[in-house]
């Protein structure tokens, strides 16, 4: 059985956490299934590459099973992250990050915030 360790994100950094994860939702406009996890498309409005990156360093503390692979094409708008891992670990990202709808990933306002 996987699980995430939520100790291994100190508490001075969970704020910290808690915005990029915040970041991360808002900026996922489509997600799609992989046969070991899923591939996510982000809008690079709702999320930089540097905080992506900022946050897997933090989430690959607590859950290190999960492999991170982030793509950019070009001059084309958004990324992709890909979060795969053993089996199991697709249950864990459905829990962590559901289908995308607006109720389950809010709108972020063009001063950057969460609506």
């Amino acid at each position: 059985m996987l699980a995430c360790n939520l100790s291994a994100i100190s508490a001075s950094a969970r704020p910290r956490y808690n915005e990029l994860i915040g970041h991360l939702r808002a900026g996922i406009h489509e997600r799609n299934e992989l046969p070991d996890g899923y591939a996510f498309q982000l809008n690079e409005q709702c999320i930089s590459l540097l905080e992506i990156a900022e946050w897997i360093g933090m989430e690959r503390l607590c859950c290190p099973f999960l492999t991170f692979q982030l793509e950019t094409n070009g001059e084309a708008p958004g990324f992709t992250l890909r979060l795969t891992g053993p089996a199991g670990v697709k249950t864990i990202l459905e829990t962590e990050f559901p289908p995308v709808t607006p109720s389950n990933y809010p709108a972020r306002t063009s001063a950057g915030t969460l609506s």
